[in-house]
């Protein structure tokens, strides 16, 4: 095998691996939803679809970045 399909091998198993761990996170967000979490979580969502006025969303690094992007979905649908 050369070194070129050894990297080949790599990477599709480095893939493997990343879709098996993010399965298994949806699968457990899943589980949580369906168990305690599911009701804080609805009472969020109904707070934020009975807010007065503007929802303020932070974050630093990562969920910054995310929190820009979830002001920016809300924007543009006028949410």
């Amino acid at each position: 095998m050369s070194s070129s399909d050894d990297m080949a091998s790599a990477a599709l198993q480095s893939a493997l691996r990343t879709l098996d761990t993010e399965a298994s996170g949806v699968t457990a967000l899943a589980a949580a939803l369906q168990g305690g979490l599911g009701a804080a979580f609805s009472r969020a969502i109904d707070l934020m679809l009975n807010a007065k006025g503007r929802v303020i969303i932070t974050g630093l690094g990562k969920s910054g970045h995310i929190g820009r992007k979830i002001a920016a979905t809300f924007a543009s649908t006028r949410t």
